[in-house]
């Protein structure tokens, strides 16, 4: 398609996806154990607001909350995707984009490939990021050869990296600034048409297990459940032999996974599915049990039923657990962080930080920001707290940039990767 015809194809389905299609319920109503959630909608054409990609212009930075101040470590990156401090106080970014192997057969899927495309190209690599006593942050190439890859995990001196299609195991040694180990790996991934292509990655605490957050091939089984197979999913992966299970099904796209300090369980962030509405359906945060079923594709919340779902499952359904908390609608979380430090202001300890990469199905716009949730108990409590904001313009109509992956460097500051900007942002106390 000619870009002419392509910006005349935009316009058209953004004019037909924009007539009184706005959002009626506030995201704060949406946000905690039991959002608030309308009725679903049908429609020719669901409603989209896309904000147009610019990044950073110099010196402009993202905003942060009272207390709080905010500097640049490293920028030209090639679309940062995740981010995992190393012991030493290295930090690796995870550079990547989709693979491109899903067939464009809808207006929403040539809008969505535009909005990912904004920007720019990823890597396919990983950058080693590392602290200087001047306070600079130098800047190797650490990984290249990856094929879309996401999550990344360190295990003793063994570093494990998911592709979209298998998880990689590298020999490492402190203090290394590129591998050069060919690698080998240890298992396979769900790896056809990749509507979900990233692949989540955390280590069990004893590092006997990975846990694989996986998407699924669709927004709700249009391409048929055949390649849905081991997807909607986190998998749990043996260290020692690649074998693997289905820990826990019926999560959408689980994005981000972390145990909880607390009570040491199992939590994720879970992107929902789209299409019935600018209200529906709530991204969530939940906890993720053992064998448990989480809804996707035949209900949401708990027991709503998706009626587009055809044949229904009315005993999956009625199995449905009822995520912990939601996020509210269409913010897309990507990034999950349980704050363990103490160098942050006291607020931000014990509780969650969850990175909202932000919406594009949705107008007024939501996400665009990382935010905070304290926990009681293992449990979270209250609103969500706006912490980094500043990615979109005051108008909805420019993107500066979007936050995805989250660490803790070795002082104790919240680190958050931009993949719209290009760049690594250092939150501390101010």
């Amino acid at each position: 398609m000619k870009l002419s015809s392509l910006a005349l194809t935009l316009s058209a389905v953004l004019a037909l996806a924009g007539c009184d299609n706005s959002a009626v319920i506030s995201p704060e109503q949406q946000m905690g154990p039991d959002p608030t959630l309308p009725a679903a909608q049908d429609f020719l054409m669901p409603p989209m607001q896309v904000p147009k990609g610019v990044g950073w212009q110099q010196d402009q930075t993202p905003k942060v909350a009272e207390g709080l101040k905010i500097d640049k470590v490293a920028d030209d990156l090639l679309h940062p995707r995740q981010l995992l401090a190393l012991p030493n106080g290295d930090v690796l970014v995870v550079e990547a984009n989709g693979p491109g192997t899903e067939a464009v057969s809808t207006p929403k899927q040539l809008i969505a490939g535009l909005v990912k495309g904004q920007s720019g190209k990823g890597g396919n690599r990983i950058t080693l990021l590392r602290p200087t006593a001047g306070g600079n942050w130098e800047k190797h190439v650490f990984l290249e050869g990856l094929d879309s890859p996401f999550g990344v995990q360190l295990i003793g001196n063994t570093l494990y990296v998911a592709n979209t299609g298998n998880i990689m195991q590298y020999a490492y040694q402190p203090g290394e600034t590129r591998i050069s180990d060919p690698g080998k790996e240890l298992a396979d991934l769900p790896n056809t048409i990749n509507h979900h292509w990233t692949k989540a990655l955390l280590a069990s605490p004893d590092g006997k297990k990975l846990y694989v957050g996986v998407g699924s091939n669709s927004n709700i089984t249009e391409n048929g459940l055949a390649v849905e197979y081991r997807r909607a999913a986190v998998l749990e992966v043996d260290t020692a032999s690649g074998a693997s299970r289905i820990f826990a099904s019926g999560l959408r796209n689980p994005t981000g996974l972390q145990w909880e300090p607390h009570s040491g369980k199992l939590w994720a962030i879970v992107n929902e599915r789209d299409e019935i509405g600018a209200d529906l359906v709530p991204d969530y945060l939940t906890s993720v049990q053992d064998g448990g079923f989480y809804g996707w594709p035949y209900s949401y919340f708990g027991q709503h039923v998706d009626r587009r779902v055809q044949p229904a499952r009315p005993d999956l359904v009625a199995k449905a657990i009822k995520p912990d908390y939601a996020l509210s609608s269409h913010v897309a979380p990507l990034g999950l962080l349980f704050y363990t430090a103490s160098a942050l202001p006291a607020e931000y300890r014990g509780g969650a930080f969850v990175s909202e990469h932000g919406s594009w199905d949705r107008s007024p716009l939501n996400g665009y920001r990382v935010s905070y949730v304290a926990f009681e108990q293992g449990k979270p409590v209250g609103k969500l707290k706006a912490v980094v904001t500043g990615f979109v313009s005051d108008d909805e109509k420019e993107l500066y940039g979007a936050p995805v992956g989250l660490a803790i460097d070795k002082t104790g500051a919240l680190l958050v990767a931009d993949d719209v900007g290009n760049t690594v942002w250092r939150v501390s106390a101010k």
